[in-house]
């Protein structure tokens, strides 16, 4: 299934404020009267053990040897079902920055979705167990909003993962992903880390990402950083408690879709979807918990190849290699959610910055100080308390894990 979408306001000449009210007006007139009646009227979840896996690639050479490798390797691609959000360019195409900071013409980029459908594997096409929603690139709003499109092409599946568009996978990865899940001893749980560089040889180790780090230049607003993640856990034993979710891997039971609902207001974000999921999934009552052996990899450097924000930095006039002016006026929307004192809602200059945020913030489940405390974060001091927990693999001393404690022992 395919369809093509030019979604996002035309900011050729525009202001920031222009270009935010142009999105603003039409999210609020169009896409989010749209998605409550969606999240109203969602499709059934299936309990046939299939799995969704949605993948947001922007001008991604790697996009097709992603799906295939993909397929390849699974245990059941007859489970397996993609929902990948395309933003390519079609015409009068430039390159990634190259050395010296020339940028370059080149050809329009290939059709991952077209070439993956005429190969081994079409067959998933034909049945409709691959979906794509093809954006053409100057209609890109970034990752997280790729992510938020994505998720509507979700069809029913028992399980939900979330991954990137330049990724290896281990045998049976598919299989191993359900398995760890299940295994985690908890009623909602999600299994998340930083996956290996693309290199590793899936040896068995999993990885956990526990420090998280304030960043430090003002550009970035001291929004949320994660630092990489370690090697800490094996295969044996049950998937050790994580404070964070990555974008890259996580998968989870699909009715976090209902509960914890991709946001439409959050457009040309980078930094600062991580720790917003992470914090908005554990407020919902979910726990994050790490894999215990490695499943995926990840392509880390694509050297000289188009990025999402070099063209948002070219196109906005950053001047920095950081955030510009309109992602720190978003940013706000999280930092908003998180409890920053100089975000709180009387210091918001533009009020329609914060539209509908309570039906995309906090869950009721759990508050928010308790994971602050338990991941180490201090929003007023901006000092973060390392999580030992964490590092040595036991459950957070706080009494929401009680009774997982207990399954450890």
């Amino acid at each position: 299934m395919s369809s093509v979408s030019s979604f996002g306001p035309s900011h050729s000449g525009s202001t920031i404020t222009q270009i935010w009210e142009a999105f603003h007006t039409l999210v609020v007139n169009e896409l989010y009267p749209w998605d409550r009646e969606y999240l109203d009227n969602m499709p059934v979840r299936r309990e046939d053990k299939s799995i969704f896996v949605s993948v947001a690639s922007y001008r991604d050479e790697n996009c097709l040897s992603t799906l295939t490798g993909a397929y390849s390797n699974s245990f059941n691609p007859k489970k397996l079902n993609f929902g990948i959000t395309q933003q390519n360019c079609v015409e009068d195409c430039k390159s990634g920055v190259l050395e010296g900071g020339k940028v370059e013409d080149v050809e329009p980029d290939e059709d991952c979705y077209e070439e993956f459908c005429k190969g081994k594997w079409g067959e998933a096409c034909e049945d409709g167990r691959v979906r794509v929603l093809k954006i053409k690139e100057f209609g890109s709003l970034g990752p997280y909003f790729a992510r938020f499109l994505g998720s509507k092409l979700w069809n029913g599946e028992s399980y939900y993962l979330q991954i990137d568009s330049h990724m290896t996978f281990a045998p049976s990865w598919d299989l191993k992903s359900i398995q760890m899940l299940t295994s985690a001893p908890s009623k909602k749980p999600v299994i998340t880390t930083y996956p290996p560089p693309h290199t590793t040889k899936f040896k068995g180790k999993g990885t956990r990402i526990c420090d998280p780090l304030f960043a430090p230049s003002d550009i970035e607003k001291s929004i949320i950083r994660l630092a990489g993640s370690q090697q800490y856990d094996k295969v044996a034993g049950k998937p050790r408690v994580a404070p964070f979710v990555a974008a890259g891997y996580f998968v989870a039971h699909s009715g976090f879709l209902s509960e914890v609902p991709f946001d439409p207001f959050l457009p040309w974000i980078f930094m600062g979807e991580e720790i917003s999921m992470s914090a908005r999934l554990w407020t919902a009552g979910y726990d994050l918990f790490s894999p215990n052996q490695d499943v995926t990899g990840h392509i880390y450097v694509r050297r000289h190849t188009p990025k999402f924000w070099e063209v948002f930095q070219r196109e906005f006039h950053s001047t920095g290699g950081g955030h510009n002016s309109m992602q720190l006026k978003i940013i706000d929307r999280i930092k908003y959610t998180l409890g920053y004192p100089e975000a709180a809602r009387h210091l918001i200059r533009d009020q329609s910055i914060l539209t509908a945020v309570e039906e995309y913030g906090m869950g009721g489940a759990r508050p928010l100080e308790d994971y602050l405390e338990m991941v180490g974060l201090d929003m007023v001091g901006k000092k973060v308390t390392p999580a030992t927990w964490c590092h040595t693999g036991v459950p957070p001393p706080l009494h929401w894990y009680d009774e997982i404690r207990d399954q450890y022992k």
